[in-house]
Order: C-alpha cells, then sequence, then structure tokens
C-alpha cells in the first residue's frame, strides 16, 4: 500500500467509526470505487485500533471512574461505575458469540458493494424512525441490565457491513428512550471490548505473518485513524447534546442509493 492508499482508508475510518454512517460498509467501498487492491482486514483492524486509543483518551475519566468501582466493589461497598462496566460486559457478549461463529465459517467476512448499498439505506432508514419515535427522557445512569442486553444484540447487526455498528446501538438505545448524547456514550464505551477483541485476534495474525511492510502500513493507518477519530468524537458529542441525528441519515440515503446504482450497473 502507498501513503496516499494507507491515508484515504485511515482518514475514512477515524471519520466514521463513531459517527452512525458505518465504517467498515465505507471501508469496504474503497477497493471498488478506486480501483485500489482490497486492503485486507488486517488493516481494517489496525484503523479500528487507531480508532480504539481515541475513545479510550476521550472516554479516560469514565474508564478510570469505572476501575475505581470495580476496586470499591471488591471492597464490599456498591458503585455505579462498577454496574457500569458491567453492563459493557453483558453488551459485548453477544457480539463475541456472534462474531466468533461468522469468523469460523466466513473467515473473510462479508465483503458485498451489494450488501452494503442495502445495508446503508435500510439501516440509515431505522436510525430514523427510532430516533422521531424513542423519547428522550433517560440518562446513563436509568440504563439496566436489560438494557444493555438488548443494546447488544443490536450489536450483532453490525457484523453486516453498511450497517453501522454505532448506528445501529444508538439506535436500540434511542427506541429505548435514552437522550441522543447518552445512547452515543453508551455506544462508543461498548466500542471498546468490541474493537479490542477483533483488534487481538488480527493482531496476532500479522504477528505471525512476520511481513514487515505490512506492519508499518497498519502502525501508520492507526496513528492516522487516532487523530482523526479524536476530533470526530468530539464534534458528534458536542453535535448530539444539541441537534438530532438526521443529517447522518440523509447522508445514508443519498449514500445508499448511490451505491445501490453501481452495485446494479445503473
Amino acid at each position: 500500500m502507498d501513503l496516499l492508499h494507507i491515508a484515504v482508508v485511515a482518514v475514512i475510518q477515524g471519520i466514521t467509526e463513531f459517527l452512525p454512517v458505518s465504517s467498515s460498509g465505507h471501508l469496504v467501498m474503497v477497493s471498488p470505487l478506486t480501483g485500489w487492491p482490497d486492503q485486507g482486514l488486517v488493516i481494517d483492524v489496525a484503523v479500528h485500533i487507531g480508532t480504539l486509543g481515541a475513545v479510550i483518551v476521550y472516554f479516560a475519566r469514565d474508564l478510570w471512574g469505572m476501575a475505581a468501582g470495580i476496586w470499591r466493589v471488591m471492597t464490599g461497598r456498591k458503585d455505579p461505575a462498577a454496574r457500569l462496566a458491567a453492563q459493557l460486559v453483558l453488551g459485548t457478549l453477544p457480539v463475541i458469540a456472534a462474531g466468533y461463529t461468522l469468523n469460523h465459517y466466513m473467515p473473510g467476512g462479508i465483503r458485498s458493494l451489494t450488501v452494503v448499498a442495502w445495508a446503508t439505506l435500510g439501516f440509515g432508514i431505522v436510525l430514523l424512525i427510532t430516533d422521531k419515535v424513542g423519547m428522550t427522557i433517560r440518562r446513563i445512569e436509568h440504563l439496566g441490565f436489560g438494557d444493555a442486553f438488548v443494546i447488544g444484540m443490536a450489536q450483532i447487526l453490525a457484523l453486516i457491513p453498511g450497517t453501522s455498528r454505532s448506528g445501529i446501538t444508538m439506535s436500540a438505545a434511542r427506541i429505548l428512550g435514552f437522550e441522543r448524547a447518552d445512547a452515543a456514550r453508551f455506544s462508543m464505551l461498548l466500542s471498546i471490548p468490541t474493537i479490542l477483541g477483533a483488534g487481538t485476534l488480527k493482531g496476532l495474525e500479522l504477528y505471525n505473518s512476520g511481513n514487515a511492510d505490512l506492519t508499518a502500513a497498519a502502525i501508520m493507518a492507526a496513528a492516522m485513524a487516532f487523530i482523526t477519530a479524536l476530533i470526530a468524537i468530539t464534534l458528534l458529542m458536542a453535535w448530539l447534546r444539541r441537534a438530532t441525528f438526521t443529517p447522518f441519515v440523509i447522508y445514508r440515503v443519498i449514500l445508499g442509493g448511490i451505491l445501490l446504482g453501481f452495485a446494479y450497473g445503473l
């Protein structure tokens, strides 16, 4: 991969990972729309690791609070931050089971432009409906274990490229009545164990391959994705404190329509 190819993949990942527009869907599109060879799952995961670093930095206070809360629970005291940590674990279990199954039967994942197109369009409409129907009366402090499990189950759909992990989990949180910023906050926190698990699996593949050039490319892609993701998270959280998901829905509908045209040769 040349520098331009790495930069394009990294910036796309950084911008789209936490926006409800599907990062995996955009990454799948790079090869057929540019003529470049597919960057492969290892580079895909490398840029995911870059975005993982960004979300850890942005939510460092939450993560520190959960770590301290777990310690307090171990000493016999109750703590809401430890409860949130347990809910994140619960919400991650469904996608771990589904991801393991998919990786076993389809190691290359689902990488079809037609699938991306329909998922981008269809789940964009789902985001619109849930955002309009869902009430804004609950904060993350009101999150129950049942809510965490429902959101975690919705996350399984993100294994379909074009769905958007952040988009489908935010949709689930919105239909449960959570405020937009809190829906985004839980979605991003939920991404940490999910991305970490995928990154560890593919990181071992990268290590075992012994390909130094690929390793250098992966590190460069991760660094670029980290910077752009941190900017994207900051802007998204600021936006959702005062506005809706509608601009993202409009983008997804337009993009889905364009991709369907490419997919069906129109």
